[in-house]
């Protein structure tokens, strides 16, 4: 799954990335060292810009928020359970299927964060001598240091209850598309600990390399089996991971130092 990640590129550098055309300048576009869910994130799309002359879809960095809504929902009170659609059944779930056709983004990324339960810490939780066991924070990014650019999709949803003229009458949401993880070696693994991304978590979110930004970004590209072959996996060996801070479990902490690399797992956490 993906429910926390990293994000500390300036516009200026996604711009150069992915080629983008037009960002809002007034916008505040902070590092985020400790994204989570219901959060405002930065995506990219390729789409019209509203009220132009020229109708053609232009190359966009957006602030959405994290847990898509779908256009048709009575309230958005479900956002915060959608961060997450899956790569195998998002052609078909109601809640995506019409963002996967028409309004897919990227959502670049420094790396993500998953938690490993220590192999002591799980023997005890079976044991039932402990019932919440300690976990490993680990940050996952490409090991060439290149941007993690995650599949995503996103929404528009109309407040009812407001006027169209009121600023927040349109909400602008999105989801991580995920996949089955990696079983091969790492990239760069960790001396002491998990040897492939499988053995953190089961499920990653879908990196997207470069060849296939263009065509995922395409808005006219909307017939499903096409769409499904750019959500085949990322080739293997891409990957590090480390251990970082247990810090970044509390999301109130926010900063460059989450990202450190420990030379080891914190004591009780060891995999």
């Amino acid at each position: 799954m993906c429910g926390r990640y990293a994000s500390s590129r300036r516009p200026e550098d996604l711009a150069g990335i992915f080629e983008i055309e037009k960002w809002e300048p007034e916008e505040a576009y902070e590092p985020d060292f400790n994204v989570a869910p219901t959060k405002e994130v930065y995506a990219v799309m390729d789409r019209p810009v509203k009220d132009a002359e020229d109708p053609r879809p232009v190359r966009q960095l957006r602030k959405l928020k994290w847990g898509l809504v779908p256009s048709w929902a009575k309230t958005p009170e479900g956002g915060a359970r959608m961060i997450n659609a899956r790569a195998e059944t998002v052609h078909e779930k109601p809640s995506y299927r019409r963002a996967f056709t028409t309004r897919r983004c990227i959502i670049p990324a420094d790396g993500y964060y998953e938690w490993v339960t220590a192999a002591s810490e799980r023997d005890l939780e079976v044991e039932g001598k402990k019932k919440r066991p300690r976990k490993q924070p680990y940050f996952v990014t490409p090991a060439d240091g290149s941007v993690f650019a995650m599949a995503g999709l996103y929404e528009f949803w109309r407040d009812r209850t407001l006027p169209d003229e009121h600023p927040l009458a349109w909400w602008v949401t999105c989801s991580v598309i995920t996949t089955e993880a990696e079983t091969g070696p790492l990239g760069v693994a960790p001396a002491d600990g998990p040897r492939s991304l499988a053995d953190i978590h089961p499920r990653m979110p879908l990196m997207l390399t470069p060849d296939r930004w263009d065509a995922w970004l395409d808005p006219a590209r909307t017939d499903v089996e096409d769409l499904r072959t750019l959500l085949a996996p990322p080739p293997g060996g891409l990957m590090r991971a480390y251990p970082v801070s247990t810090a970044v479990s509390n999301v109130r902490n926010n900063g460059p130092e989450l990202l450190k690399e420990l030379e080891a797992p914190e004591e009780g956490t060891l995999f």
